[in-house]
């Protein structure tokens, strides 16, 4: 089942996690004050909507309440931020994600409701739209414009079943380079390996190839 998101500021780094969000297939609600940012994104996102996220009834009308999950990429307007932030707690929002500007608006985040707060000048918005997708996606690192290393726990696929059994290379174009389990690390590890709950599987590939292996072993139904 897709999941479905809202991301509210359509600036650099909301653009980009909508970009991102959108070409792995989920359904995005694309959300802003400014017309020409929501003209940019009406074909990239499910639907692009010019609204003010501190009003409580414009939110309640898109249906904001029975989305998965909410990002608030809001510019340099704090205010807004946190005001946006408390109404989306109101309401009862099942995971709501904010750009800090700093560690103060952090605090004031963490205390408002936040479930999960994001520096964008620390964190790439690939690597943070690919750890909302899934629990299971811990990092995601670009090596290049179309291939990048990405780290997952095991999914519920993927556990009693060894590598020659998933037959991730052949299946999905992707190279298995390591796995962690506990303090251990596995560098190059056998065919016959069986990988256990909680195991950290480090994965290299294409863009397209990781996506499709997120999707058919590590994202859990």
């Amino acid at each position: 089942m897709k999941r479905e998101f809202a991301v509210i500021g359509l600036g650099r780094f909301g653009g980009s996690i909508c970009k991102e969000l959108s070409s792995e297939g989920m359904q995005v609600l694309a959300i802003d004050n400014d017309p020409h940012k929501v003209n940019e994104y009406k074909n990239i996102a499910s639907h692009a909507v010019i609204a003010d996220s501190t009003d409580e009834a414009a939110l309640k009308e898109l249906g904001i309440k029975n989305l998965d999950h909410v990002i608030i990429a809001i510019g340099d307007n704090i205010q807004a931020s946190i005001l946006t932030t408390v109404i989306l707690t109101d309401l009862g929002i099942k995971k709501i994600t904010v750009k800090a500007q700093n560690d103060y608006h952090e605090k004031i985040l963490n205390k408002i409701g936040a479930d999960h707060v994001v520096h964008p000048e620390r964190d790439m918005g690939k690597r943070i739209a690919h750890s909302l997708i899934s629990s299971n996606i811990l990092d995601y690192l670009e090596l290049s414009d179309d291939h990048s290393i990405v780290e997952v726990k095991s999914g519920q696929k993927m556990i009693g079943k060894t590598l020659i059994d998933l037959d991730i290379r052949a299946n999905f174009g992707c190279n298995v380079v390591a796995i962690k389990r506990k303090k251990d690390i596995n560098v190059s590890p056998r065919a016959d390996y069986a990988l256990q709950e909680d195991d950290i599987l480090i994965v290299i590939g294409a863009d397209k190839d990781i996506s499709k292996f997120e999707k058919h072993l590590v994202i859990d139904d």
